[in-house]
């Protein structure tokens, strides 16, 4: 490790350290905010209505078994190399936690809140996003978590097909049998999934409002 991180070309230019975890960040973001944009609306949707959701459940499981590099190959074989050959197996990795905790966060909320909101007069997207949405937080912010650690973990893949992060360590290293790159690529995926939990952790602690916190905690 120490090695790795004395290597010259390891503290500056294309394949610095810094340069590869900025890479690997650019792709998990934009693979979380695709999902998310996906996954989240259409969970709190069937989470309200209650419909669908034996099916939600049964595809979020299909698609944690599906096995990503399969899944990369055959996005270069249909789309070429390049950020969408990495972006589909991530968005598909991050969707199904999403999509679950959406529908799982808002089915949870009081059904006695929720029919007081209806009686004062709330529409049906007003209680969504005015009472459901509220509770179904602490849920949501769970499930962004995983996903973010399950994509930060991933990313790795983006290497096979060429392109950078932090993959392209471990791929190069074993390639050219230097462990110490691979073993250097590795621990610092580590490290960033670690940060990525306590990030989630310090924001679900202060970020979500006290009475969510409050009802999180009586949970």
């Amino acid at each position: 490790m120490g090695d790795f991180l004395s290597d010259p070309d390891h503290r500056s230019g294309p394949d610095s350290i810094a340069q590869r975890v900025t890479e690997h960040l650019l792709f998990s973001g934009e693979a979380l905010l695709f999902a998310a944009l996906l996954a989240i609306p259409l969970g709190l949707l069937i989470g309200y209505t209650g419909r669908g959701v034996t099916t939600v459940t049964a595809v979020a499981g299909f698609a944690r078994a599906l096995p990503t590099l399969g899944l990369v190959t055959l996005a270069v074989l249909l789309a070429g190399v390049g950020d969408t050959a990495v972006l589909i197996p991530l968005v598909a990795l991050a969707a199904p936690p999403l999509l679950v905790a959406a529908v799982e966060g808002v089915r949870g909320t009081d059904p006695d809140v929720r029919d007081a909101a209806r009686g004062i007069g709330l529409t049906h997207p007003q209680v969504l996003w005015q009472v459901c949405l509220p509770s179904a937080a602490p849920t949501l912010l769970a499930g962004l978590r995983t996903a973010t650690v399950q994509v930060i973990a991933t990313a790795t893949v983006a290497a096979y097909v060429g392109l950078g992060g932090l993959g392209r360590y471990v791929f190069d290293g074993l390639a050219t049998r230097k462990y110490a790159v691979t073993a250097g690529g590795a621990v610092l995926v580590v490290l960033l999934a670690i940060g990525a939990q306590l990030f989630f952790a310090l924001l679900a602690r202060y970020a979500l409002p006290p009475g969510v916190r409050a009802r999180r905690r009586a949970r």
